[in-house]
């Protein structure tokens, strides 16, 4: 009895590592794994929104570069800011998950019209709970915060060495 429940648990073994049956398996799983992920990740993940790039060159744009080496996400995020400091428009380009790239969308949403003040209030909490991310994806929405914030800081450095170069 031993040996004939060994032999149908490799037999089992053996079978689920073919691909044929592997491809079977995964797409229950992943449509499992889409159904625990809120909409809002799903719309922004499979329909992003402003993805691209700027000039980094240009005075009134500023590049925030973020990554998280544990889990491997980056992401690049880019305002144009007009003369009043308002971010006119806003681009993305993310490596990573799903969530890295909803979060990286939503952000770039979120900064449009606004000033380069006002957007230093967006928060990676609020990000977060509008996506409805699981926690074990919140690094995602941080690093969306923080690229915000090193969008801001390279722009508002480039506006402080430009002046400094005006003034001399």
């Amino acid at each position: 009895m031993l040996a004939l429940t060994t032999l149908r648990h490799t037999a089992r073994s053996v079978a689920i590592r073919s691909p044929a049956v592997s491809r079977a398996l995964s797409a229950p799983r992943m449509a499992e794994q889409r159904r625990n992920y809120h909409e809002n990740i799903v719309e922004h993940y499979e329909n992003p929104r402003n993805v691209g790039s700027l000039d980094k060159n240009d005075d009134n744009v500023g590049t925030g570069l973020v990554g998280a080496p544990a889990c491997g996400d980056v992401m690049k995020l880019q305002i144009k800011v007009d003369e009043n400091g308002n971010i006119q428009e806003s681009k993305f380009k993310t490596f990573g998950c799903g969530s890295a790239i909803a979060s990286s969308s939503v952000a770039t949403e979120w900064v449009k019209g606004k000033h380069v003040d006002e957007v230093l209030a967006i928060k990676n909490t609020d990000i977060a709970a509008h996506l409805k991310l699981p926690p074990v994806k919140l690094h995602c929405s941080m690093l969306a915060e923080d690229a915000i914030r090193a969008a801001v800081n390279d722009w508002k450095e480039k506006k402080e060495k430009k002046e400094a170069t005006a003034a001399a």
